[in-house]
C-alpha cells in the first residue's frame, strides 16, 4: 500500500472519531493497540477544521453528527477525554503528553512501525545517549526487541542511560529527530517530557529476555548497587503474581485464554501453579493438570512470551484499579 494511501487512511480514521464524539470514540480506541491509538491521537491533533461537505461525503452514514455544525474542529480537551475513557488515568497520561506535545517527537514516528531487527540496524550506530531518548519514546515491549538486536556493551550502555535519565529537554528531542534525518516543525516546548528513570527501564527490562536481563543488570550494578536494586524494585516478572492475593488471581485468571495458561505455567514454580489452581473451581483446576501432563516440550521463548502477556493483562487490571499488584518491593503495593 502506498504511503500517500496510509496517510489518507488515517486521516479518514481520526476524522471518523471526532466526527463520532468522546464516549463513541473511546468504545472503538479501546479495541486498539496503544501504537494504533497513538498514531489516532496525533493525527487527530495534528487535524486542520474539515468542512461540512467533505464529511458528509466521506461519512454519509453520520450526517447527522455533521450537522450540527459548518466544521469538525479537533479541541485537545475531547482528545484528552476520548483517551483517558478508553485507556484509563494512568495509562492515558503519558500517551496524551505524546500526541499533544506537536511534532517534537516526529522523527521517531517511522520507528514505532518498523520490526526491531530493522529498527535496531537504523539506530545502533547513533550515540548511545542517543539511542536511550530514543528507546523512552517506544514501547516497553518494542524496545525491549530493539535492545536485544544490540551487542552487550551497548545494551549495557544504553540501560544504564535509560535507567539515569530523569526527563527529555527540547533540545534533545530536536537531536534525535536530526539523528534521523527529520526536520523539526512548530515552536519547541518549554518544558521537559517526562520520560526515562528506573521504572523506565525496568519496563523495557522485562522484555529483553532473561540472559540479556541478567547481563544487563550485573553491568548497572557494577556502575551503582543502588541504581540496580531500585530497578529490580520496579520490576514485574512473572513470580511476582505470587504476591497478588486471591481475589486478584481469580480476576486475571478470567481473562486468561486456557492455552496461553498451561504454556506460561509449564515454565513456572510449583508455588505458581498451586496458587493458580486454588483460585480455580475443582473441575478447571483438573482439567489444567491433566493439560500440562499432556503437554510436551515447549521452548522457553514460548512460555516467556505467554508469561508476557498474562503480566500485560494483569498491569492493565492493576491500572484500571481492579486488582492490587505487589512487586519485589514487599510490603508497599501499588495499583
Amino acid at each position: 500500500m502506498a504511503q500517500k494511501d496510509v496517510n489518507e487512511g488515517l486521516e479518514k480514521s481520526a476524522l471518523l472519531l471526532l466526527t463520532l464524539g468522546a464516549n463513541e470514540s473511546a468504545e472503538v480506541l479501546k479495541h486498539l493497540s496503544p501504537r494504533e491509538v497513538q498514531k489516532l491521537g496525533t493525527a487527530m491533533a495534528r487535524m486542520t477544521p474539515q468542512p461540512r461537505d467533505r464529511v458528509e461525503k466521506m461519512l454519509e452514514e453520520l450526517q447527522m453528527h455533521a450537522a450540527r455544525g459548518s466544521h469538525i474542529e479537533p479541541d485537545e480537551e475531547s482528545i484528552r477525554i476520548m483517551l483517558t475513557k478508553a485507556l484509563g488515568d494512568e495509562r492515558a497520561a503519558n500517551l496524551i503528553s505524546r500526541v499533544l506535545q506537536g511534532s517534537d517527537t516526529a522523527g521517531i514516528e517511522s520507528l514505532k512501525w518498523l520490526d526491531a531487527a530493522t529498527a535496531a540496524d537504523l539506530i545502533k550506530n547513533e550515540h548511545p545517549q542517543i539511542i536511550a531518548t530514543i528507546l523512552v519514546h517506544l514501547e516497553f515491549d518494542h524496545a525491549g526487541e530493539i535492545l536485544r538486536h544490540f551487542t552487550e556493551r551497548q545494551r549495557n550502555d544504553v540501560l544504564l542511560r535509560i535507567a539515569t535519565l530523569d526527563g527529555v529537554q527540547p533540545t534533545a528531542l530536536k537531536e534525535l529527530n536530526e539523528a534521523l534525518t527529520r526536520v523539526l516543525s512548530g515552536s519547541a516546548q518549554t518544558k521537559k517530557t517526562a520520560m526515562g528513570g528506573t521504572r523506565h527501564a525496568a519496563e523495557i527490562l522485562n522484555f529483553v529476555g532473561s540472559a540479556a536481563e541478567t547481563a544487563i543488570l550485573d553491568n548497572v550494578r557494577e556502575y551503582d548497587p543502588d541504581l540496580a536494586q531500585r530497578i529490580l524494585d520496579e520490576m514485574f516478572v512473572f513470580e511476582n503474581l505470587l504476591d497478588v492475593d486471591d481475589r486478584g488471581i481469580q480476576v486475571i485468571l478470567r481473562e486468561v485464554q486456557s492455552d496461553q495458561l498451561v504454556i506460561a505455567l509449564k515454565g513456572a514454580a510449583p508455588e505458581m501453579r498451586e496458587k493458580v489452581f486454588k483460585n480455580m473451581s475443582s473441575r478447571a483446576a483438573e482439567m489444567l493438570k491433566e493439560d500440562l501432563e499432556s503437554k510436551g516440550p515447549v521452548r522457553l521463548s514460548e512460555v516467556e512470551a505467554s508469561q508476557k502477556e498474562i503480566l500485560k493483562i494483569a498491569r492493565r487490571l492493576s491500572e484500571e484499579g481492579q486488582i492490587m499488584l505487589g512487586g519485589k518491593g514487599g510490603e508497599d503495593a501499588f495499583v
